[in-house]
């Protein structure tokens, strides 16, 4: 992402926030900035690690509290995965996720032919679908280039 596009982003979701009421702390700023501009996915903890040194008051209750707000304002999505652990994604356009074996990397891809999907899938059960998840599993390119 570009730096433009990324302080675009962070402006647009800033307002969203006011909009509804949210106080914009630096914690919060910081949380939602760091989510803008990663591309893995990060834990909660990930993010609480990666801005402890700038805010040596924030505890993991205020990230996943802030988490809980962004995604109740529909800012993020969250992942809950396998593990115990939920990843964050700012991005909630809808894509797909593959995901690496060896070391967890997630990329997004976007497959707009799946979107026909649901409508198959409440035809054939009868359900009223209103969403669906994709992932992919295999081995990022770093870690097939250190299997060489």
């Amino acid at each position: 992402m570009t730096v433009s596009n990324s302080h675009s982003h962070l402006r647009e979701a800033i307002d969203v926030l006011k909009k509804t009421g949210v106080r914009i702390t630096p914690q919060r700023h910081a949380i939602l900035e760091f989510l803008i501009n990663a591309d893995t996915h990060p834990t909660a903890d990930e993010i609480y690690r990666a801005l402890e040194g700038n805010f040596p008051n924030m505890s993991v209750a205020t990230v996943y509290n802030n988490l809980r707000v962004f995604r109740e304002a529909g800012l993020i999505k969250e992942l809950p995965y396998g593990d115990s652990s939920s990843r964050f994604d700012f991005s909630t356009s809808e894509h797909y996720h593959a995901i690496c074996n060896e070391c967890g990397k997630i990329v997004d891809f976007h497959y707009p032919g799946l979107d026909e999907v649901e409508h198959f899938a409440a035809s054939v059960t009868g359900y009223e679908v209103n969403k669906h998840r994709l992932e992919v599993y295999g081995t990022c390119p770093e870690c097939q280039s250190k299997k060489i």
